[in-house]
């Protein structure tokens, strides 16, 4: 199994989102600046056009209302009294915050209906439907599941490798021989790890040490300094763990490959291989070879297969020849 922390579901709040998004999604905020600690409980987004005229049985009050021109136009045609109704239902208690899209303004009634309930109002000039789907995409990729891997992560030919091992085996030696060959360095000593799409696992560093190695009698190396551009990467999909093992550790070692071990991180499936070491073995090369092996066993051709089908093939046919009758000559 992978060297993993604890695995989390983060609790993101406006504050949070805004910060993290709210320059890319140009959201400006008109009002609450004193309430931004209130938790987004529902990743996605909702137009709340059925509740305000009324009906409310569904109503996703824990999700991030958006409202458009409809929603903008259809309150301003209503009577005051029942404009007062429809803003009380908007800003139930549970409501996170509301975004008025395509630079509309609310009228006053609105914001103080808005500053009773404690709830901030922002405005974006985005188009309604772009906003929520950038903004969805990226509540999702704030609340997804995550953890840390321990190891070092290297893209090979687009295949995202983590290597594993215990300390002293000779990690960073192979992830520096890899890089030397023209990869690209992803995350070193802690990789943060998310669910993308739920059906993917993202890798990445942590920002502190992002582009940065440790090699020990060194110290800290700036990867990106060193070796140019080219050897970084901000993130990378996980597809192959390989862990490094002592020679005498590994005890059964499967000659043929034939079938691909996985382990589950996440609630998704990993390829996962094995890589004994001894002094004198090249581990970089190893690991290039293991992860053009993962892809080759995608893609429906395996080695190991191939070689014994080519047996059984050939044991077939002696046993055909040997129980043939032989001519009398």
């Amino acid at each position: 199994m992978p060297a993993i922390s604890d695995v989390s579901v983060p609790q993101v709040t406006v504050e949070e989102f805004v910060q993290e998004h709210g320059e890319r999604l140009e959201l400006q905020l008109i009002s609450g600046a004193g309430r931004l600690d209130r938790a987004i409980r529902e990743p996605t987004l909702n137009r709340p056009g059925l509740a305000l005229a009324g009906h409310t049985r569904y109503f996703a009050c824990h999700r991030m209302q958006v409202l458009g021109s409809m929603e903008i136009h259809f309150l301003r045609g209503l009577p005051l009294e029942d404009r007062r109704r429809a803003y009380d239902i908007l800003f139930t208690a549970t409501v996170p915050c509301v975004v008025i899209a395509r630079g509309l303004r609310p009228d006053p009634s609105m914001l103080a209906a808005a500053d009773r309930a404690g709830i901030p109002v922002f405005r974006t000039r985005a188009i309604t439907m772009k906003f929520i789907n950038k903004a969805t995409i990226a509540l999702e990729a704030m609340s997804a599941r995550r953890t840390t891997l321990h190891g070092s992560m290297v893209d090979i030919l687009g295949i995202g490798v983590v290597v594993q091992g215990e300390s002293g085996i000779g990690k960073s030696e192979s992830v520096l021989a890899l890089l030397e060959r023209g990869y690209s360095l992803v995350a070193d000593d802690y990789i943060r790890v998310r669910v993308h799409d739920d059906v993917e696992l993202l890798a990445s560093a942590n920002p502190m040490a992002q582009h940065l190695m440790e090699v020990r009698g060194i110290g800290i190396v700036d990867v990106a300094r060193m070796f140019g551009v080219r050897a970084v990467r901000e993130n990378k999909v996980v597809d192959l763990i390989v862990t490094l093992k002592p020679w005498n550790d590994v005890v059964d070692v499967d000659r043929l490959g034939i079938d691909l071990d996985h382990v589950e991180l996440l609630g998704i499936r990993v390829p996962h291989i094995v890589i004994p070491v001894r002094p004198g073995r090249d581990l970089a090369r190893l690991i290039e070879v293991a992860a053009l092996q993962v892809k080759l066993h995608e893609a429906g051709h395996n080695a190991g297969a191939t070689l014994s089908q080519r047996v059984q093939d050939r044991i077939q046919a002696q046993t055909k020849a040997s129980a043939s009758p032989k001519r009398r000559s």
